[in-house]
């Protein structure tokens, strides 16, 4: 089994702004801890980096994934360190001849610095997948970016697909540098990394899907409930059991009908979009999901509700043909609680 190494490079001179390059890694390798696939990833940290160390440093771990946090100088290259802690900048064209020499075995690097498209740019030349900000970036939003970023790409995902999850997560917080990390990727949505192996994908092909039990009914008061197998035992285990009560609380308040039919009606929009990548279409249509069946429920949770869809306005904020519907939900929801409450 193949071990994915990430050289994790960190440079804060003494004559620079101070940044929280210690709590960045030390959240990685929290996110590492808890992974899927933790034992795919070797994560490898080196601090106070300077200049000679970088050629060391590729040529000592061989890494799979170069990771830069500190300052960028845009034109100008990185900003590393000299042997008395003060700055010393690399230019992009060293990197890019670095990356050039280790192409064989990086396949992606990511500059979590201040303008460093630049360098990322150039970079790209060699290597198929990189990542750098296109203009200054707040310290706490590098540091989320990247704790997002590697826990998707550590629970299976590509790279495409870990990029878009994580600039997904700032947007979600409505944080200004959502799209300040930019992608530079010739991957598409293959996994170069190969993280899941053969022998997993084919176990995943010939699996059996479980054959569904004979749906049963049960009357209590005046609510029928229905569930799959064995009724007391689903009671007692918390299965998945249905309450035609809530369906009949539905069709008794129209607002929450309009609500319903509104979400179904968005959740097709957002499938259709194509200002949305693949991801974001996803993890859209997951939290419509979460909505509606929490309103089918006979006693739905209005403040989980109401976060869930403040989550939607924040994450389709930019695309005005669907943020419009999210609001029309929102107000029919408004008046929906005052009939379920």
């Amino acid at each position: 089994m193949k071990v994915i190494k990430i050289l994790a490079l960190k440079a804060n001179p003494t004559n620079t702004a101070a940044l929280r390059l210690d709590k960045e890694v030390r959240e990685i390798k929290a996110v590492l801890d808890q992974a899927t696939y933790r034992d795919r990833f070797e994560f490898i940290s080196e601090g106070a980096v300077r200049v000679e160390d970088l050629s060391r440093a590729m040529l000592k771990h061989k890494p799979d994934i170069v990771h830069f946090s500190g300052h960028g100088a845009g034109e100008n290259g990185l900003v590393l360190e000299n042997d008395a802690g003060a700055m010393q900048l690399v230019s992009t064209e060293a990197l890019s001849q670095l990356f050039k020499w280790g192409r064989a075995t990086t396949k992606c690097v990511v500059l979590n610095a201040c303008y460093s498209k630049v360098q990322a740019e150039a970079i790209h030349q060699n290597i198929d997948c990189v990542i750098g900000m296109n203009k200054a970036v707040n310290d706490q939003a590098a540091i989320q970016f990247a704790v997002k970023f590697y826990q998707a790409l550590m629970d299976g995902e590509g790279f495409q697909s870990a990029y878009d999850y994580a600039c997904t997560a700032l947007a979600l917080l409505a944080n200004k540098d959502a799209s300040t990390p930019e992608l530079l990727n010739r991957t598409e949505g293959a996994d170069p990394l190969k993280i899941i192996t053969a022998p997993e994908a084919q176990q995943s092909q010939v699996a059996e899907p479980a054959q569904p039990h004979a749906q049963q009914s049960q009357t209590v008061g005046n609510v029928t409930m229905s569930g799959s197998g064995n009724f007391a035992n689903a009671l007692q285990a918390g299965g998945d059991i249905s309450l035609n009560q809530s369906s009949q609380q539905a069709s008794s308040n129209p607002d929450l009908q309009a609500a319903l039919a509104a979400l179904a009606k968005l959740k097709q929009d957002v499938t259709a979009a194509d200002t949305l990548s693949t991801f974001a279409k996803r993890q859209t249509g997951s939290t419509i999901d979460t909505i509606q069946e929490e309103l089918q429920k006979p006693k739905p949770d209005k403040s989980f509700v109401n976060e869930a869809v403040d989550a939607l306005k924040q994450g389709l904020s930019g695309v005005v043909t669907l943020a419009e519907p999210v609001t029309e939900v929102a107000g029919l929801l408004a008046k929906a609680w005052v009939g379920l409450l």
